[in-house]
């Protein structure tokens, strides 16, 4: 029995991802419509069989078919947070809990509970350890000074990112950033 649906997907996290499961889809000759993070829109529905197949050619490159609503909603949550944080240079009105159950359509009290219990971490700890992992991309690629990376992460202030930037880290942007050329040119030159 075919019908139309779509399919979550666990650890789809990049661009990459996305490329992946694309690629499994048309082998396996599947049509689909958007390929977003975390799910896939299927027109046509999906046989027990290709969702066997596909799941297995998934697992090989790290991803994995959800089947509970828990786990989907888990999903959706931390895929709004890394395209928000990642991908997205949209400047947030409202703050990041309302935006999540905004978008998600449900109380921020049950995400965060929800994802809290499944986690084992809070959302908000979620959001910094991908808030500061950005800064270092962007610290490496050196194109943005560390006031406007604070402005486009959403920071309070230059003083909020290094004090949290440090906490996470153990080092300064700073210090970080000279670690790195340091590094970078060390593999240069080898």
């Amino acid at each position: 029995m075919v019908t139309k649906t779509k399919v979550y997907i666990k650890y789809m996290v990049s661009l990459r991802c996305k490329l992946v499961v694309r690629s499994e889809l048309d082998r396996l000759g599947v049509p689909y419509g958007s390929v977003e993070l975390g799910e896939v829109e299927l027109p046509e529905g999906i046989t027990e069989e290709q969702r066997a197949q596909l799941g297995s050619a998934l697992m090989k490159s790290g991803l994995e078919l959800m089947a509970d609503n828990k786990s989907k909603l888990i999903e959706k949550i931390k895929n709004v947070i890394i395209e928000l944080i990642h991908y997205s240079d949209e400047q947030l009105k409202i703050n990041f809990s309302q935006y999540l159950s905004e978008t998600l359509h449900y109380d921020y009290t049950y995400l965060s509970n929800l994802f809290s219990e499944v986690q084992g971490t809070t959302i908000e700890h979620f959001i910094i350890a991908h808030k500061i992992e950005r800064v270092k991309e962007l610290l490496v690629y050196d194109e943005l000074t560390l006031t406007e990376i604070a402005y486009k992460l959403h920071y309070s202030s230059v003083a909020h990112l290094s004090n949290q930037f440090k906490k996470v880290t153990g080092l300064t942007p700073s210090h970080f950033k000279v670690l790195k050329e340091k590094r970078r040119r060390g593999l240069e030159e080898i």
